[in-house]
């Protein structure tokens, strides 16, 4: 089982600010804030930024982290989140029959490269 699962990010001012904007939307807060790192989650910190001098940008990081959340709005609610907050489409929210029937998903991609998917799995 993951406790928690962090990124690299070469601002973490801006993205600190666009993953709060983003994870509100599936429950997350921000619970830890230090110079260099931040954490978010819903009751411990499970979603971490880590500040990386030198970190430039990348298309691909081939970095995939997937959060589950309970609702199908909650999908539509962080995808819509972060296109407002200038994150990358890389997949709207929908089913993925290539997956499963019943799984819904939205994909993004951060400033830095890192893809993030929120997923529910509807009836």
């Amino acid at each position: 089982m993951i406790d928690h699962v962090s990124i690299g990010v070469s601002d973490l001012k801006a993205s600190t600010a666009f993953y709060t904007a983003i994870l509100q939307e599936i429950g997350f807060t921000k619970l830890v804030e230090r110079a260099t790192t931040v954490g978010f989650g819903k009751r411990y910190a499970e979603f971490w930024l880590n500040h990386r001098a030198g970190l430039a940008p990348a298309g691909d990081t081939g970095v995939h982290i997937c959060l589950r959340t309970r609702h199908q709005t909650e999908v539509d609610g962080f995808h819509q989140a972060a296109m407002a907050a200038g994150a990358k489409d890389q997949g709207a929210p929908g089913l993925r029959p290539e997956y499963s029937g019943n799984y819904y998903a939205a994909f993004i991609q951060d400033a830095d490269g890192n893809k993030v998917e929120v997923v529910t799995f509807v009836a």
